[in-house]
């Protein structure tokens, strides 16, 4: 009876435990895309940019959007002075070019994404809303995302749900071809 007792105390405080995390996952679910990038420290400059290209407003739209989103350290992976090129005004269709490179119209999943890599035979061809494409896959329990130009980035972070669609944190800068 003991054994029954002490069983029952520790489901009822795994239980507890795991509706705070659930509420707190709802909580942030409440936000939209730009709303959620806005208050991370590792989003400052993605955040620049999609306010720089005038994207926040679609960003901030019902969607659903699957947004890979490298953080600062991927940006600052790429050539010296390439950020404040791009942030540049005239520059703007090409930073619209890269930002909506990395997102995908709908909804998807890590889980989604694996399915579809195993589906591919071990990839999957993601066609992103500036009409290109990027090619995720596996590296051990790794998913990994190529881009146009032949660059990979692992997703560090994965089912960041937003109330318009789903963020993926990425370590590298998405590139499209020319």
């Amino acid at each position: 009876m003991k054994i029954f007792k002490l069983f029952t105390i520790v489901m009822m405080a795994a239980a507890l435990s795991t509706s705070g995390n659930l509420y707190a996952q709802s909580m942030k679910a409440n936000k939209n895309i730009v709303e959620t990038a806005s208050g991370s420290a590792d989003h400052t400059t993605l955040v620049a940019a999609v306010k720089a290209a005038d994207l926040a407003g679609t960003l901030q739209s019902e969607g659903p959007f699957t947004v890979f989103a490298p953080t600062n350290a991927a940006f600052e992976k790429l050539p010296a002075g390439t950020v404040e090129t791009l942030l540049k005004p005239e520059n703007k269709k090409m930073l619209q070019d890269i930002l909506t490179y990395h997102v995908v119209a709908g909804d998807l999943k890590a889980g989604d994404v694996v399915a579809a890599i195993k589906k591919g035979n071990g990839t999957a061809t993601l066609e992103t809303v500036n009409g290109g494409s990027i090619t995720a896959m596996m590296d051990g329990n790794n998913v990994k995302i190529k881009d146009a130009a032949g660059n990979v980035a692992t997703v560090t972070a994965a089912d960041l749900n937003q109330s318009n669609g789903v963020i993926h944190v990425l370590d590298t800068v998405l590139l499209p071809g020319n």
